[in-house]
C-alpha cells in the first residue's frame, strides 16, 4: 500500500488541535493568575495542633490518664482468669483513654477552628482547607492562625 502525503487542510486540522490542547491546558492558569488573590486558605493542621500552647500540659495529662489506666490494668487483671474477660478490660479502658484524649483535644482544637475562622474573615478568604490536599493555588494562613492563637502580632 502506498501512503499519500497529509493534504494542506489535514495539516491546518492538526495544527488546530495542538493549538487547541495547549490553550486549554494554559489559559485556566493565566486567568486565575489574572483573577488576583484566592479566595481559598489552606492550613497545617496538624502542625498547628502540634505547636498550640496547651498541647504540651494535655499530653502530661494524657500520659498520667494512660499510667493509672495501665496499673488498674495490671492488678484487675490477676483476678481475671478468661481471655475474654481480659479482652473487655482492655477494651473498656482503652475506650476511658481515647476518651479522655478527646476531653484534651477538644478545647485545643476548638480554639484552633476559632482562630482559622478569624483569619480567614480577616484576610476575605471563603474557604480554608487542610494543607495537605491542596495540589496547586490558595494561601497559607498557617502562620497567621498560629500568631492568633499565641496572641502575638
Amino acid at each position: 500500500m502506498i501512503m499519500k502525503k497529509p493534504g494542506k487542510f489535514f495539516v491546518a486540522m492538526l495544527a488546530v488541535c495542538f493549538l487547541g490542547i495547549g490553550l486549554v491546558t494554559v489559559l485556566p492558569h493565566k486567568a486565575l493568575a489574572a483573577a488576583g488573590p484566592s479566595s481559598v486558605g489552606y492550613v497545617d493542621y496538624g502542625l498547628l495542633v502540634s505547636q498550640h500552647p496547651d498541647m504540651p500540659k494535655a499530653n502530661e495529662a494524657l500520659k498520667a490518664e494512660q499510667e493509672k489506666l495501665k496499673k488498674e490494668f495490671e492488678s484487675k487483671m490477676a483476678a481475671l482468669s478468661s481471655d475474654k474477660d481480659k479482652q473487655a478490660l482492655s477494651l473498656q479502658l482503652g475506650t476511658q483513654l481515647e476518651k479522655k484524649r478527646w476531653e484534651l483535644l477538644n478545647p485545643i482544637m476548638n480554639s484552633i477552628n476559632t482562630a482559622i475562622k478569624d483569619v480567614a474573615a480577616e484576610k476575605g478568604l471563603s474557604v480554608v482547607i487542610e494543607k495537605s490536599v491542596v495540589l496547586f493555588g490558595g494561601q497559607d494562613i498557617t502562620v497567621d492562625v498560629g500568631k492568633k492563637i499565641t496572641g502575638s502580632k
